[in-house]
């Protein structure tokens, strides 16, 4: 475990210091159109991802890409780190992402986001929010956009019973669109509310896209049952692995750590 914490600790080092040098860069950005910035996102999660691989041995598998529909979309994605929020990114043409409003307020990062229009939501707000959130949300999807949500709200740590809210299906409804459903197991190797980086490989797989238009309950079940029926399947893979390379699965890497 020791080697862990080391590789753990060069690879945050190195993760930040590649994202202030990547903020650096954008800063022309916005003086440009939004996809000028989306692309230097895009050099963000390719480099996040080599880091894994060569500092950590963390290997990314992308499962399910020939799947991903064109144009205008939902994308309904598991949350279990902070990485999916950026490394999702790439495969889609114009994404947009709802996030909480805090993040607006960081200084410089807070501004590209208002930048690519994410849209974010104040969960206070009840249901003032919400309707504020689906409004954007339609204007986005309509205007070519692919949204990605995550419908638990937050991450959760990888194995935990799910915890889907209903917002998401209301926005799918005024959206009009195909829906994409997203599992992962992001949280057994990047695991939230630590800096510990976990060796194996790190999958994420995008299931068959969902028509529009199915009724709200139809829908919510079949996203929820879809995603974790996948999630649960490469999650019990990820452990196996993980055993097999460090002795054991770490104890908090699904709990909640």
């Amino acid at each position: 475990m020791l080697l862990i914490f080391l590789r753990s600790l060069v690879f945050n080092v190195l993760f930040y210091a590649v994202l202030v040098c990547l903020a650096i860069v954008a800063l022309p950005t916005f003086a440009m159109p939004p996809r000028a910035l989306l692309t230097v996102a895009g050099w963000w999660a390719k480099a996040t991802q080599f880091l894994m691989r060569v500092i950590c041995d963390i290997k990314v598998e992308f499962r399910g890409v020939e799947k991903i529909p064109s144009g205008p979309l939902v994308v309904v994605a598991k949350h279990q780190s902070f990485w999916e929020t950026f490394a999702l990114m790439p495969f889609f043409d114009h994404p947009i992402f709802i996030l909480k409003r805090q993040l607006m307020h960081i200084p410089v990062f807070g501004q590209f986001l208002a930048k690519i229009g994410m849209i974010s939501i104040d969960r206070g707000a009840g249901v003032k929010a919400l309707l504020d959130m689906t409004r954007r949300a339609r204007a986005a999807v309509r205007g070519g956009r692919q949204l990605v949500i995550f419908p638990e709200g937050t991450r959760r740590p990888a194995g935990a019973a799910p915890d889907y809210k209903t917002g998401f299906a209301q926005i799918y409804s005024a959206c009009g669109v195909q829906c994409l459903p997203v599992a992962l197991n992001s949280g057994l190797f990047w695991p939230r509310r630590t800096f510990m980086r976990y060796p194996g490989t790190l999958v994420v797989e995008f299931l068959d896209p969902l028509p529009p238009g199915l009724a709200k309950d139809e829908y919510i079940t079949r996203v929820r049952d879809e995603i974790e029926g996948a999630s649960e399947r490469i999650i019990e893979a990820g452990r196996k692995e993980q055993e097999r390379l460090i002795g054991s699965a770490p104890s908090y890497a699904g709990s909640g750590g």
